[in-house]
């Protein structure tokens, strides 16, 4: 399928990071990051109202989507939430980004959260889905409410050596079905669907994804390389810059809790998004908007 946009890619130690980019080249840096099983497409009707008001927007293919690609062979198809973040950092530093306000959900949420709570003066503010998205891995034992884990059945599925070959096999079948089952009132058409599970096609997309979901609960090793990280994250920093956190009502997945914001030290409002499920750029791309920025006109 051909993109309706350039696909630009940034050389980082590990990867050739894909990367849309619009509006203007000058303009302050807005970084929006997708989700799993979703991709830049995610953020079609966002960009434009970013770009319209002069800023820069960045919407890269995370590790193991799209075009993305590692260098070598060799290199640990690691799905970890550090791995995540470095990327985030890598980018930055590829395109020369100093800071920018970041925006994400679901893995590129993770992504924001990390950044801004380990390296705040990147993070000029943060757009959260679902607020504080650092794992907390060593407390990954303890069970939820059972109302709460059987949402989770994916990810116990790829725990498992059947759910590795049902991903490899049925990938795009299990992606369509967690579009419906985690954004029950959104009505997407079968192109919105087409348009991104092209990216799931990238030959590291199985390895990185069954990585991610099996490392969470700590049963898959991390990358070395990026263990001070993972130590860093177990502490479970809080973040200091602007946020606003967007939760979708009908999220199918994580609905909103009680959360009241205690993870977050800096000014911090949460918005909850009635008819709205988990993939909030896509389902609320104007609320997705106005949060960067309201947080821009005043960071």
């Amino acid at each position: 399928m051909t993109e309706p946009y350039p696909i630009r890619f940034a050389r980082t130690t590990l990867l050739d990071i894909a990367y849309e980019e619009h509006g203007e080249p000058g303009g302050d840096p807005v970084i929006l990051l997708h989700g799993f099983p979703y991709d830049p497409h995610g953020y079609d009707a966002v960009w434009p109202l970013l770009a319209a008001r002069g800023h820069r927007v960045i919407v890269p293919y995370l590790r193991g989507y799209g075009p993305t690609r590692f260098h070598s062979e060799a290199g640990m198809r690691s799905g970890q939430q550090a791995a995540l973040a470095q990327d985030l950092i890598d980018l930055m530093d590829a395109l020369s980004i100093g800071k920018a306000a970041l925006a994400g959900y679901d893995w590129g949420g993770r992504a924001a959260c990390i950044v801004a709570a380990l390296w705040p003066e990147r993070a000029r503010c943060l757009v959260t889905g679902d607020g504080y998205n650092i794992q907390n891995i060593p407390a990954s034992v303890k069970p939820a409410a059972p109302e709460a884990e059987y949402r989770y059945w994916y990810q116990y599925y790829f725990h498992s050596a059947r759910g590795v070959r049902g991903l490899t096999e049925n990938r795009e079948a299990l992606a369509r079905l967690l579009w419906k089952l985690w954004s029950p009132s959104w009505t997407f058409s079968n192109d919105d669907f087409v348009r991104s599970a092209a990216s799931f096609h990238n030959p590291d997309f199985v390895d990185i994804v069954i990585h991610s979901y099996r490392h969470r609960y700590g049963y898959a090793p991390g990358d070395p390389l990026l263990q001070a990280i993972e130590d860093r994250l177990a502490r479970q920093p809080l973040i200091s810059v602007p946020t606003i956190s967007l939760c979708g009502a009908d999220d199918g997945v994580g609905p909103p809790d009680e959360d009241d914001g205690h993870q977050f030290s800096g000014s911090f409002e949460r918005r909850i998004l009635p008819g709205v499920g988990h993939n909030i750029p896509q389902e609320a791309p104007k609320a997705t908007a106005q949060a960067l920025l309201e947080l821009m006109s005043k960071a």
